[in-house]
């Protein structure tokens, strides 16, 4: 009898333990498909990156917006008057702090007019960088008022040559590719006759290359350096005595006295050029004493003595 259990327990085990191994197999599957679903959840986040791609595009986009915007191009000329205590000075001061403020700056004109006894009214006038255009305009708007002296004026130009600039170089470039072509054609070209159209053709490419290469320098040079004009004018200038119709003795007595001063130099001068001519006027004036009065006394022995 307990052999009889004992070989029906057998198969009851075996029967567990395949269910049990069912059980742990499918146990293992469930994990495997949530495994799955949460490995499957990570390129969910796809949808954000490509969000945050599409800011960025926006962002790109935008900044090549901004930055394919057109340049300007502007030619400035700014003009400052200025009073101050020591023109020449304060001339002195401006052209050093200009070398070293820019090294590329260069001095075009320095004019110093005499206004007085040891006063000067001084121009100034630089080219400078555009680029460093606005510290030097703020510096030469403040200058007066740091060093005791007096803003007069200031007058600023500006004139837009962006539509000339960027229309150049259009048609330059334009030109230029035109240039390649007729060079490809003249040399390609077999009847004399079409050598010598398209010759004249590239002459005239040429030329309007030439003129529109000095125009766009000129106009790089004036939008690349400003021109700066100061004007320094002196403190202090000496007065002229208005002039008035009201009588004032004092006038009149110093009139006189000036009238004797003049008169009196006058006299001074003609002693001084008789003094100094006597080698010639004594010789003269002894000859024409002599001859006179060998004159006389020939006209003396000339006439006839009366008889009585």
């Amino acid at each position: 009898m307990f052999q009889l259990m004992r070989k029906r327990r057998w198969p009851l085990i075996t029967f567990s333990a395949l269910l049990m191994l069912a059980m742990l197999v499918a146990a293992c599957g469930g994990g495997g498909e949530s495994a799955a679903t949460n490995s499957g959840a990570v390129p969910a986040a796809g949808p954000a990156q490509s969000s945050g791609n599409s800011n960025g595009s926006t962002s790109s986009s935008s900044s090549k917006s901004a930055a394919g915007a057109p340049q300007q191009y502007l030619i400035k000329s700014f003009n400052i008057n200025m009073q101050v205590k020591d023109t020449r000075r304060t001339a002195a001061d401006l052209q050093a702090w200009m070398s070293v403020t820019d090294p590329l700056s260069l001095v075009t004109n320095v004019n110093y007019q005499q206004v007085d006894q040891n006063l000067y009214s001084v121009s100034l006038a630089f080219s400078v960088q555009a680029s460093l255009f606005p510290g030097i305009e703020s510096y030469l708007n403040s200058y007066p008022g740091q060093h005791g002296g007096k803003l007069l004026n200031v007058t600023m130009n500006t004139q837009d040559v962006s539509g000339d600039y960027i229309d150049s170089q259009s048609r330059l470039t334009n030109l230029k590719a035109e240039q390649q072509r007729l060079l490809t054609l003249v040399g390609n070209a077999q009847a004399l006759s079409d050598v010598l159209a398209i010759d004249q053709r590239l002459t005239d490419v040429e030329g309007q290359i030439e003129q529109l290469d000095a125009h766009l320098n000129d106009l790089k040079s004036q939008t690349t350096f400003y021109n700066v004009t100061v004007s320094l004018q002196p403190a202090e200038v000496a007065l002229t005595p208005p002039s008035g119709g009201v009588w004032s003795i004092g006038a009149i007595w110093q009139g006189a006295l000036n009238a004797v001063k003049v008169v009196a130099q006058a006299l001074a001068t003609l002693a001084i050029w008789l003094l100094v001519f006597c080698v010639y006027i004594v010789p003269l004036a002894l000859i024409v004493w002599l001859a006179r009065r060998w004159w006389r006394s020939r006209s003396l022995k000339a006439t006839p003595t009366a008889t009585p």
